[in-house]
């Protein structure tokens, strides 16, 4: 028999019992289905926070906090009156310690540090633009790390931290309410901010609109540059107060011929920061946080769809185990025909394999039509605040892996009958009722 008639035969023979091959294709089916979705939903928003990197990051710059302690000694710790404050408020990465000014010339002092710039936080009670008939004033939350990095800008240009004017980037959602015509109307256009000030006296000021940015989960709020920030924060320091700083960013060097800073040059100088008991972090590794809590939730929602193949391939060797038995006689007939045990053990594998290919495919397509169905959905409701952000993405790739992997899974499945089919003695097969 030629390998073209052993896989007719095997197609054919699949489908001996309706029923019985029928219901085990449906649990695989199941198993196909979960594992696809599962798959784009972690395919869908790796990418976007892969986008959400490259538009946020400008690769060349530091988060540092002060580090974690670990002290265990027991009893409070000795008041050190040239120490470093204590934040009212914790800070999740230094732990509620805040660094000052000695901390800010450590470092500037690291090789492969170009400057720092502590992030201090500032309060705007309102916005209201000054150029329009719209006289509303609207709430505004300002970014306080929105200098570490660029905003994904649906038109304008990034922040200059080095100007002297105040400078914005207005989240998308403010254009309309300002009353302009779109995201390019805003460009160059002057809005006021009403903040309070240290004594709670009311204050304003102006900036220039340089940049409309798209709303974003791993950003929020208006960009404001050094200039805008250092104004309204020495309004709002309390005087006497010595200053200290919940981060600070570190605008490194390169090491290479054309400047650019390599991984090497980011691991060094978070060497130099833990000497110093300093902690440094690039938007890649805390945005990485995010992805490992993300995989770690799609992790768990695959194992169900293991669970569920596992089960199926209970249902393949059934199915097998049944068939063999059923068809003994025929075995044996086609064995005294010189039909040789590699081509029994290739039929019966061949059977489970078609078996699981009709299942992982009709799964996996199914997932398909559910999934971008509800991924339409989604980013016209719920999502459609998240431009960009493909909540289930299928990867033609990752779609074939699932559907070979459940194929192997079919025929490791389908290994036990077969091996038994082709054991089988070809006289007392014949001789089977």
């Amino acid at each position: 028999m030629r390998a073209t008639d052993v896989i007719t035969s095997a197609t054919r023979n699949a489908f001996r019992s309706k029923l019985r091959t029928t219901l085990t294709v449906l649990s695989l089916f199941v198993g196909a289905f979960t594992l696809t979705l599962t798959t784009a939903l972690g395919a869908g928003v790796s990418d976007y926070v892969t986008k959400q990197v490259a538009s946020l990051s400008t690769g060349d710059v530091l988060l540092v906090t002060p580090a974690t302690t670990t002290d265990t000694t027991e009893g409070p710790t000795e008041y050190d009156p040239d120490g470093r404050q204590q934040s009212s408020q914790a800070n999740p990465l230094g732990g509620g310690t805040l660094m000052n000014d000695d901390d800010l010339d450590s470092i500037a002092a690291i090789d492969g540090v170009d400057r720092v710039e502590p992030i201090r936080s500032i309060s705007v009670d309102w916005v209201a633009s000054s150029d329009t008939s719209i006289d509303t004033r609207y709430e505004l939350s300002v970014n306080p790390t929105s200098s570490i990095g660029r905003s994904d800008l649906v038109a304008g240009a990034q922040l200059d931290q080095e100007a002297e004017d105040a400078q914005v980037i207005l989240p998308e959602d403010y254009v309309d309410a300002l009353g302009y015509e779109d995201a390019g109307d805003a460009i160059g256009r002057t809005i006021e901010l009403g903040y309070s000030g240290a004594d709670r006296s009311e204050r304003t000021t102006e900036a220039t609109v340089v940049g409309v940015a798209r709303t974003s989960l791993l950003a929020s709020g208006a960009g404001a540059n050094q200039a805008l920030t250092t104004e309204i924060a020495d309004a709002q320091a309390v005087p006497g107060q010595p200053d200290a700083y919940a981060v600070a960013v570190a605008y490194l060097t390169g090491s290479g011929g054309d400047g650019t800073v390599t991984d090497d040059d980011v691991a060094g100088v978070k060497v130099a920061l833990a000497d110093a008991d300093l902690a440094g972090q690039t938007v890649e590794d805390q945005l990485g946080v995010v992805q490992t809590i993300i995989n770690g939730i799609i992790g768990v929602l695959s194992a169900f769809a293991i669970v569920a193949l596992i089960a199926a391939s209970f249902g393949i060797i059934n199915t097998l185990l049944m068939s063999v038995q059923e068809r003994t006689r025929e075995i044996g007939l086609m064995k005294a025909m010189g039909m040789s045990n590699g081509r029994v053990f290739g039929l019966f594998s061949l059977e489970a394999v078609v078996i699981g290919f009709l299942g992982s495919a009709l799964g996996a397509l199914a997932a398909i039509g559910v999934g971008s169905a509800i991924s339409s959905v989604a980013a016209a409701g719920p999502l459609a605040a998240l431009p960009g952000l493909t909540l289930l993405l299928f990867d033609p790739l990752s779609v074939a892996l699932v559907i070979a992997a459940i194929m192997l899974i079919a025929f490791l499945s389908g290994v036990l009958p077969a091996r038994r089919a082709a054991r089988q003695h070809p006289i007392e097969s014949l001789r089977y009722e």
